[in-house]
């Protein structure tokens, strides 16, 4: 089983529709038994996949103490692919953990989820807090989505400082450029210079319609530069995660 977990301190990035999408790949290409776990309180990932949030806002109780997160996985219009979806109750979620003061309680909850599972993705909330020290603790990869600016190479150097200051065993950082478009001049300088080995996927409206069809790319423009680039992505990540294994 392996942990991969979508993570940026800052929103608007796409993060959300990069972890559905790595998500259903796992489970669609890879054939993989795949749970897609929202963190974050605004429920992207649900709502990516058709889906409404749940009312009875439980998704916080998992971190309790019983929690069983068995209980609350749902099944998706996908095969293999189950998601446990986002509610309000996250936004208490920092306060809890703080409170409970076990700091690897994700990580213990998703050694829970093993038997059922071999593939778990995280789509993590935009913040520095006690869900990412819980995300960072239970992760295998970090998948960092970052937009092609300086600001970003910027941000991508505090990450690693911070992560090397706070969590010396860290797990590996794979930053993606998310958002790409060539035919802005600071895109491509970004993309021609320090951030040149980064994956790049393309801002296309392709893409930007999975929130209107509430489904994954390839499920309506599967030959589009976006798929192809989130294909490939794929495809890296899962040979960094046969790297880790082997090692």
């Amino acid at each position: 089983m392996s942990v991969i977990a979508i993570y940026s301190p800052k929103g608007g990035v796409g993060k959300s529709t990069l972890a559905v999408d790595l998500a259903w790949r796992c489970a669609t290409y890879g054939g993989h038994r795949t749970l897609l776990w929202d963190l974050d309180v605004q429920g992207g990932s649900g709502y990516l996949l058709g889906l409404d949030q749940d009312t009875r806002q439980r998704a916080a109780s998992v971190f309790q103490r019983e929690g069983r997160p068995h209980q609350l996985t749902a099944r998706t219009p996908y095969e293999r692919l189950d998601i446990l979806n986002a509610d309000d109750s996250l936004r208490a979620l920092p306060v809890h953990l703080a409170r409970i003061g076990i700091r690897k309680r994700l990580a213990h909850l998703t050694q829970l989820l093993r038997r059922d599972y071999d593939r778990i993705v995280l789509d993590c909330p935009p913040m520095q807090n006690e869900v990412s020290d819980q995300v960072i603790a239970a992760a295998d990869v970090l998948i960092v989505p970052l937009p092609p600016s300086p600001l970003s190479a910027r941000a991508l150097d505090l990450l690693r400082k911070d992560l090397t200051r706070n969590h010396p065993r860290h797990p590996p950082i794979l930053p993606v450029l998310s958002m790409y478009d060539s035919r802005r001049r600071l895109h491509r300088e970004a993309r021609e210079g320090r951030m040149a080995p980064y994956p790049a996927i393309p801002n296309a409206s392709d893409l930007e319609q999975t929130a209107l069809h509430r489904a994954p790319i390839d499920t309506f423009a599967r030959h589009s530069a976006p798929a192809r680039a989130l294909h490939r992505l794929y495809q890296a990540i899962e040979l960094k995660l046969a790297d880790l294994r082997a090692a």
